[in-house]
């Protein structure tokens, strides 16, 4: 890439003195303005047609958005006809402001109030561009001729609004955007929305909202924070204004200029679903509001059903989320890093067992559960998995609770079969990787008949006998041990057949199922004659048989 030989002009920073935004946390939701169906819309390869409007209409209610914008009714007649149609087959709530835009221009305002007939609440929002580049190079005009194209708009359209309330009682409000907000002189924003504010008799019972654009995202995100502190500081009569932001994400930190600009004291934010929009897109609401939701601020919006909501809107938009989408995306909740396994698994041990009221586990910042996401996609094993992975999915997908130290062995079969496959390893793969491994592995030796006696010597300890049948390479063998327990004694009766030089060094068992089939899982570490050592596992009704089955499955697990 060629150097930028000073072709590009650096943007220059706002100078606020004592700025106090970075001490402020985000404590409440904003007012939320849905864009999807316009600018959103505008942004795709095949807008969406009536039906599929429709069907992001009633999503974006279902979600909780009581401002959304719904159309530029003057621009076309697919805009004009989701308008109608929403106002006159009742669709729109109550309890729901629709939202539309217009161009400062007389004849498109005019046409846009006859596009509302019949509507309830209206957010009527006009706008002008305002920036430095645009004056220069597109209208060129001085300030005083783009204050002007703002003023008699704003003029325009109070003289409609009150021509239309005494007619049909409408509630109308007004939003103005000063287009390319971030890239106009900020103090000449100021001057240009307190012009727009008086024109429309703006008060603090009739308050105006003052929409800022990050049109074009053009510096870092902390510079838009400082517009919007200096914007709100400077601005007369704040109390009759609503401070809106509507960020683009050129530069890709769309997410950290809203929070940081929503710290600034900005009240409202315009934003789509997953951030489609021009370029780059618009804001992430769905991001914004689940960021709010980890810090324990009620986003008032619900997307508890975050896939179905990215399904409908991959359909309304043909647009794919990415697999990776903050906390929409497909694998958001996978991890295929072996320590990161390791830790989420030992989070969810913790929650268990700790019943914290804490969402505490390991690179999760949220609870899954919370957005209808499961848990059993958290892991996904291949080559690259670590020891605790496949253990994991054991856990969560039949129960089993492998001891720590198998976890080092399994975790090597796991990854050899994912070496072969050349992919990951489903859940169903891995329990069929392990119950071929060690519950069905035939080998050598299988115990055919076993019975314990217990046996009292006078003035010796109490010790038990094994008494029983084992297959060796196919011949039957009668065996019989004395132990201080089930398991001494087992050992001693092998060493009766030459199966001799392995020492018990661990046991561990548990429930698997209940009732009256209830069936315990034996885990058995045996070291063997070369030093090394060895799993068996072993599942029977009875956890003392449990232990044996283990025992000569660990042996034959040796040899083979």
């Amino acid at each position: 890439m060629k150097q930028p030989n000073k072709q590009y002009v650096p943007f220059e920073p706002v100078k606020l003195a004592n700025r106090t935004w970075p001490d402020q946390v985000i404590a409440k939701a904003p007012i939320w303005c849905s864009v999807d169906l316009r600018d959103g819309n505008q942004a795709l390869v095949t807008p969406m047609q009536l039906e599929e409007k429709m069907i992001m209409f009633k999503t974006l209610v279902a979600i909780g958005f009581k401002e959304i914008e719904v159309g530029f009714p003057s621009a076309s007649e697919t805009e004009y006809e989701i308008l109608r149609t929403l106002i006159e087959g009742g669709h729109i709530p109550d309890d729901v402001t629709i939202q539309v835009l217009v161009q400062a221009r007389p004849k498109l305002i005019e046409k846009t109030f006859e596009a509302l007939k019949g509507a309830k609440n209206v957010i009527v929002h006009f706008y002008n561009s305002t920036s430095t580049l645009q004056r220069k190079v597109v209208f060129r005009e001085g300030k005083e001729g783009i204050v002007k194209i703002a003023v008699d708009g704003a003029r325009l359209i109070r003289e409609l609004t009150d021509k239309e309330v005494a007619e049909s009682g409408m509630n109308i409000r007004y939003e103005y955007s000063p287009e390319s907000f971030t890239g106009t002189e900020v103090d000449f924003s100021v001057q240009i929305c307190e012009a727009v504010m008086e024109t429309l008799g703006a008060s603090k019972e009739n308050k105006v909202i003052l929409n800022l654009p990050s049109t074009v995202e053009m510096a870092t995100p902390n510079t838009y924070a400082d517009q919007i502190e200096y914007f709100s500081r400077n601005l007369k009569n704040r109390e009759s204004a609503i401070i809106s932001l509507h960020p683009h994400n050129d530069r890709g930190t769309g997410v950290a200029a809203t929070e940081l600009a929503l710290m600034a004291g900005a009240d409202r934010v315009e934003g789509t679903l997953f951030g489609n929009g021009e370029r780059t897109g618009n804001v992430d609401i769905v991001t914004l509001a689940l960021n709010m939701y980890t810090q324990n601020v009620d986003p008032q919006l619900d997307f508890s059903n975050i896939k179905k909501i990215r399904e409908i809107c991959e359909q309304c938009t043909k647009m794919r989320v990415h697999e990776r989408h903050p906390y929409a995306g497909e694998l958001v909740f996978t991890a295929f890093s072996g320590s990161h396994q390791d830790a989420i698994r030992k989070g969810f041990e913790y929650m268990t067992k700790s019943a914290t009221a804490f969402w505490e586990v390991p690179y999760l910042p949220i609870n899954p559960a919370d957005i209808n996401r499961e848990y059993e996609p958290v892991i996904r094993i291949n080559s690259q998995s670590g020891k605790g992975g496949a253990a994991f999915v054991l856990q969560q997908t039949i129960g089993y609770d492998l001891p720590k130290a198998m976890h080092p062995e399994f975790g090597d079969i796991v990854k050899a079969a994912a070496d072969a496959k050349g992919d990951e390893l489903e859940p169903a793969e891995i329990v069929s990787l392990f119950t071929s491994e060690y519950i069905e592995h035939a080998g050598r030796y299988k115990l055919l008949k076993h019975r314990f006696v217990d046996e009292n010597e006078a003035g010796e300890k109490s010790s038990t006998r094994f008494e029983g049948v084992v297959s060796a390479d196919g011949e039957e063998r009668a065996v019989t041990g004395s132990g201080n327990g089930p398991i001494d004694a087992f050992f001693q009766a092998l060493a009766g057949i030459g199966v001799k030089g392995y020492e018990f060094i661990s046991y561990q068992e548990h429930a698997i199922s209940k009732g009256s089939d209830a069936k315990a899982i034996s885990y058995i570490e045996l070291k063997i004659p070369d030093n090394g050592h060895v799993f068996g596992v072993g599942i029977h009704s009875n956890i003392n048989v449990a232990s044996l089955l283990g025992i000569v499955c660990a042996i034959n697990r040796s040899l083979k």
